[in-house]
């Protein structure tokens, strides 16, 4: 029978080989935290190989992701769908095993971690969502939500900011089910970090309001037995656990030093790494009586059919509960839902009201929640300007239950852990701040896109029309930056109508994220018929027309009235103009070539209007158009004189387009 030891050292070889073979890779994360690994994963963690998305699942997550062949190796050797080919092709094309976890590309990976710190946001997220969703859906006596978050973290993740961000919101909301085991090995790619980073870790931990265990030795397993319990134990607060770790533990020449951070061992450390630890098997040849010990589908099996008793048992009690928790984490929306969103377009519609879009946002909301109970909200301290409150929200606190987070000033780690709730599943999450603090938030809102994830990021005071604050608040880059991200739809409609069509489709998108950028000042309403409301979802729609058009106006968010007002101005000296409101510029991209060339006409001159920066237009004005934008930063000033100023006005689109015919 295979010891403790054989199983983590089986961690150990996977790791080593894997790297050697790849040439390429990170094994001293893997060889230190093995025996963390093996106790976790073999004695606390609820998981069932055989079914990576039970409900109620603990959920584990990787944040030092660079270590990412200790997941792979606790994958396989513990009976996920991960064989030892895809082991074998580690780091290389089309791999199930890519040099960090991704999302969707091997069971059991639940989420893509590699960006340091953005894993803990994520555990951060998915425990958020563990207590929400207990808070609603369990009764007494049916505790139907009921798992814990693990993640794995490394000094890097601690250096990087979002851990101060998350993980302050994580001790003030007490997630007593999330435990944060910390690798303390006093090593990152440049040597030991006693030369950059000597911050009181526990002491940090326990100032945020989380419980902390110092000084556990992460190879001893009875210690670490000891500290996974005693944090399980401890209901109010998350747990840190700092172990103290030998990166590289097993290298006789490597450990405890950089040289086993970033690449691989070296044939020749490699084969005295195995004589030292004992491991007598040639590469990727793990021993029957290894696999038994690590084999977790039966246990998994007999954890997930008690959950299924309880379930059923639920559904016998609460049958509508029942019904709704299906649904929810499922990811499918009501049944009215699509009724309900028609109906919503119609009213706004048939209301015909000239508001700022972050109100007619807000409306949106207001109108849809009631409808969508998973819709969990927030702002990073700046709900009373994004307007992303309704008349039903509700704080999330530390006593549980809610459904608006007070993120503060957090831009990162609300994305982030927004990311781990849509993650998590069940619920529906968007955030808001200020556009131009996208930039804050920029590598969470890439890794959402990465994973293509159902996310809604809010984002208002969109162009230099938010006036006084100045240039270093007025958003001139940030639109054509975030439609730069792939999978990123991103939206910004020019009324009340185009903004509530966003909402709908954000929220209908199940395959990624998307971007809702919101005005600061009122916009005029623009008339449609129920056909062009139809075809708002697809991205770009002819919103006024003439005979035989000699330019296409083509306009976004508060610029629509300008293109309106030109369209006027020029039919009157004689040139027909068609008006192309164009809210999602990727949606449109992803239509046929049929209605691309309906919409946009070929030999027919246009002009784009957008308040930001002109390049991204050149791809459908071409280079015999013109773009009115604006390619510097802005002006502190109110809102009016800078758009005359930045030559936003109805002469100025009316030069413009005179200036390509």
């Amino acid at each position: 029978m295979a010891t403790r030891k054989d199983l983590a050292n089986a961690i150990r070889a996977l790791a080593m080989d894997a790297v050697q073979k790849a040439n390429s890779g990170h094994p001293g994360m893997p060889m230190g935290m093995a025996e963390i690994a093996e106790v976790l994963w073999n004695h606390h963690l609820r998981h069932n190989p055989a079914n990576p998305q039970w409900p109620d699942r603990d959920r584990f997550v990787l944040s030092n992701g660079h270590g990412s062949m200790l997941l792979y190796a606790l994958l396989h050797l513990s009976g996920y769908a991960l064989p030892m080919d895809e082991i074998r092709r580690f780091r290389q094309l089309h791999s199930m095993t890519p040099g960090h976890p991704e999302y969707g590309m091997a069971p059991g990976v639940e989420t893509t971690t590699g960006p340091l710190g953005q894993g803990l946001g994520n555990a951060i997220g998915m425990a958020i969502a563990e207590k929400l969703l207990a808070a609603e859906f369990n009764r007494p006596g049916h505790d139907i939500v009921d798992h814990r978050t693990y993640v794995f973290v490394g000094d890097g993740c601690l250096m990087e900011g979002i851990s101060h961000e998350a993980c302050s919101l994580a001790g003030t909301l007490g997630l007593g089910k999330l435990t944060a085991i910390y690798d303390d090995n006093g090593i990152s790619i440049d040597g030991h970090v006693s030369g950059w980073f000597r911050d009181d870790t526990p002491k940090r931990f326990e100032a945020y309001g989380w419980h902390v265990l110092r000084d556990v030795d992460g190879h001893d397993v009875a210690a670490l037995e000891a500290a996974i319990a005693q944090a399980g134990r401890v209901a109010d607060r998350p747990s840190l656990i700092c172990c103290k770790t030998v990166i590289g533990k097993g290298s006789p020449n490597k450990a405890g030093s950089h040289e086993a951070h970033g690449a691989a061992l070296g044939d020749k450390e490699v084969a005295a790494t195995r004589e030292n630890i004992g491991w007598k098997y040639p590469p990727f040849e793990i021993p029957h009586d290894i696999y038994a010990g690590w084999d977790a589908r039966a246990k998994g099996a007999q954890l997930e059919a008690g959950w299924n008793r309880k379930f059923t048992a639920y559904a016998r009690a609460f049958p509508k509960e029942a019904g709704e928790f299906t649904r929810r984490v499922s990811g499918e929306l009501p049944d009215q839902w699509r009724t309900h969103a028609q109906d919503l377009l119609a009213k706004v519609n048939a209301k015909g009201e000239s508001i700022a879009s972050r109100k007619a946002s807000q409306n949106a909301i207001e109108n849809l929640a009631p409808v969508l109970p998973e819709l969990v909200g927030g702002s990073a301290d700046l709900a009373g300007s994004n307007l992303t409150l309704w008349s039903g929200s509700k704080a999330v606190s530390k006593d549980g239950g809610g459904n608006y987070i007070y993120y503060g000033v957090r831009e990162f780690g609300m994305s982030a852990i927004m990311n781990g709730m849509a993650l998590h599943g069940g619920l529906i999450a968007y955030g808001g701040t200020f556009l131009t603090f996208s930039d804050y938030s920029r590598n969470a809102l890439r890794m959402a896109a990465l994973m293509k994830i159902r996310n809604l990021f809010v984002f208002t005071h969109d162009s230099i029309g938010l006036g006084e604050d100045g240039p270093t608040h007025q958003s001139i880059e940030h639109a054509a930056g975030l439609r730069l991200i792939p999978n990123m739809d991103v939206w910004r409609p020019c009324d009340s109508v185009e903004s509530a069509a966003a909402w709908i489709a954000a929220i209908e998108r199940r395959d990624g994220p998307s971007s809702l950028l919101f005005s600061r000042q009122n916009l005029p309403f623009q008339a449609r018929s129920a056909e062009q409301i139809a075809l708002i979802e697809r991205g770009a729609y002819v919103l006024a027309d003439a005979d035989r058009p000699r330019v296409v106006l083509i306009a976004t968010g508060s610029e629509m009235g300008l293109a309106m007002g030109a369209k006027k101005e020029l039919e009157g000296q004689g040139v027909a103009v068609r008006v192309v409101s164009m809210p999602c510029t990727s949606v449109f991209d992803r239509q046929d070539a049929a209605y691309k060339n309906a919409v946009l006409p070929k030999g027919v001159k246009r002009v784009a209007v957008e308040a930001g920066v002109t390049d991204c237009w050149r791809k459908y004005v071409g280079l015999e158009g013109a773009v009115v934008g604006v390619d510097r930063f802005g002006e502190s000033a109110p809102a009016g004189d800078l758009f005359k100023f930045f030559g936003f006005t109805v002469e100025g689109v009316v030069n413009a387009v005179k200036g390509v015919l």
